[in-house]
Parts: C-alpha cells; sequence; structure tokens
C-alpha cells in the first residue's frame, strides 16, 4: 500500500538527464551555442523594434564600435586615446592587485576569526557590516583621503574583496573536523602546525569559493572605482561614454567585463581542481 509519505517512483527520464556528464560535451556547446544566437536574433528584433540607438543599440552597432575602440580611424586611436584591449588590461590589474590584497586580508581574518573565539565575538559584526556597505559608500571616504590616483581604486576593491574570504574561510576554520583536529594534538601537534596541516587543508574547498566570490564582487566594484579618473579602464570608459549617451560603448564595455570575468572564473576553477583534488570527497 502507498502512503502519502512514501516517496514516489522516479519517471524513468529522469534517471538519464539529457545533459549527463561526460555524455553531451558537443549537445551542450551547440545549446549554448544556440541559445547565444537566439539571444542576437531577440536583441536585433527589439532594437529594430524600438528604433532608438541611444536607448538600445543593435548587435551591429556594438560590433562596429568594438572595432572603432580596438583600432585607430582618421588619427583617433581607440576611445580617449586608449585601445580597448588597454583599457581593460588597465581595470584588469586593478582588480587582481585589489583582489590579492583583500584576499591575502580575508585569509589572515578569516583564520584568526576561527581559531580565537573572543576575537570572533568582537570582530565578526565589524567584518558584516563592511560587506553590508555598497563600494561607492566609502569610496568617496577613499577619495578624501587618498586622492584621485590609483589608490583609492585599489583600496576600494580591496576592501570589497576581503569580507568574502573573510567570511567563508571562517567558517571553514571553525566548522573543521573536530577528529582530525584532536587526532593531530594527541600526536604532539602544536597549535600553529595543527591550524597549517589539519585545519588549512580541509578548510581549502570553502577558501577557494570565498576567492571566486570576491574576485566577482572586486569585478562587480570595478566601475564604482574607475567613476573618477577611471581613464584608462573599462569603468572609466563605460562612465564617459554614459555621459554623452553612446550606449554602444557602453554595451562593449559591459560585454568586456563581463567575458572576462567569465575566462577569470573559469581559470579560477581549474586552478581549485588543480589544487584541491580533495573537493567534494567526503
Amino acid at each position: 500500500m502507498t502512503t502519502l509519505l512514501a516517496p514516489a517512483a522516479a519517471p524513468e527520464s529522469a534517471a538519464t538527464p539529457a545533459l549527463a556528464p561526460g555524455g553531451g560535451l558537443r549537445r551542450r556547446i551547440a545549446l549554448r551555442l544556440l541559445a547565444l544566437l537566439a539571444l542576437g536574433v531577440l536583441w536585433e528584433i527589439t532594437a529594430r523594434s524600438v528604433g532608438n540607438p541611444a536607448f538600445i543599440p543593435s548587435p551591429g552597432a556594438v560590433w562596429r564600435q568594438l572595432v572603432l575602440t580596438s583600432t585607430t580611424h582618421d588619427g583617433v586611436r581607440g576611445y580617449s586615446g586608449h585601445l580597448l584591449v588597454e583599457h581593460l588590461g588597465v581595470s584588469l590589474r586593478r582588480i587582481v592587485i585589489g583582489s590579492a590584497i583583500g584576499v591575502a586580508g580575508g585569509l589572515i581574518a578569516g583564520v584568526l576569526l576561527g581559531t580565537v573565539a573572543w576575537l570572533r565575538v568582537i570582530a565578526e559584526p565589524v567584518v558584516t557590516f563592511v560587506r553590508a556597505l555598497p563600494p561607492l559608500a566609502y569610496f568617496s571616504l577613499f577619495i578624501i583621503w587618498f586622492g584621485i590616483d590609483e589608490t583609492p581604486k585599489l583600496w576600494l576593491l580591496s576592501i570589497a574583496a576581503l569580507p568574502p574570504v573573510a567570511v567563508a574561510t571562517a567558517a571553514a576554520v571553525h566548522g573543521a573536523p573536530a577528529g582530525l583536529v584532536e587526532a593531530a594534538r594527541a600526536l604532539g601537534a602544536g597549535r600553529w602546525r595543527t591550524i597549517r596541516d589539519v585545519v588549512l587543508p580541509s578548510a581549502l574547498p570553502e577558501i577557494f569559493t570565498g576567492i571566486r566570490l570576491a574576485v566577482g564582487v572586486a569585478y562587480s566594484s570595478v566601475v564604482a572605482a574607475e567613476t573618477i579618473n577611471g581613464v584608462p579602464g573599462i569603468g572609466g570608459m563605460i562612465r564617459d561614454a554614459q555621459r554623452y549617451s553612446q550606449t554602444d560603448v557602453v554595451v562593449l564595455g559591459l560585454f568586456a567585463i563581463g567575458l572576462s570575468g567569465l575566462l577569470i572564473d573559469a581559470l579560477l576553477r581549474i586552478a581549485a581542481d588543480k589544487l584541491i583534488p580533495w573537493r567534494g570527497i567526503s
């Protein structure tokens, strides 16, 4: 007799998903290309229906801006004297430096928060407070303190990237397997050796997740960091284009940020798979 609490028998089609891992790489690629093509067609139709390039530029207009900003035409080099790849390179350099500082600070803060109970009680609300602040809220303060050059931009990206790593590291360190920690101490390992050899390796998967989140937050904050004196830089380019209603340049900048972000995230995932082969193994 079947009751309401008894698990329902799974249909046969559910046991063999259409996109099973390893069974359809070409199919997944084809499906994604087809989805991109459909989005492109929908974009073109919408742009033609609106009929206002300043509101919704067509894919062709964005492509023309890609060519113009990547070359020199009629004596004009790229956008504001810099090629698109140079704008992107400067932004990526800021993101890498800011993320590296934020990740390093987040790791140190996370280990301390996860291992020192009284410090966690005091500092955890501060980390949560900073994480809740939008980057623009403290960017003005950094400009007053450090001016409008590189320093306030790097400070903004660093502070934005720190909380995700600190929170993920503190939670992972605090939740390290008690049995392994006790076994290490029973074998004579000291406090910091236990952290180095037992706690941190078990926490690495969560730490890498925090790093991916931190880089994502830094990416989302780069436009805010480059709103003032941000040229060269993708955020500065977008900001300038917005002032002159160059919507096609704005869309191009968004694509540059999004696609480079996908590439960086893919590299981080590959690095995590190589460096943490035990991830997902219980």
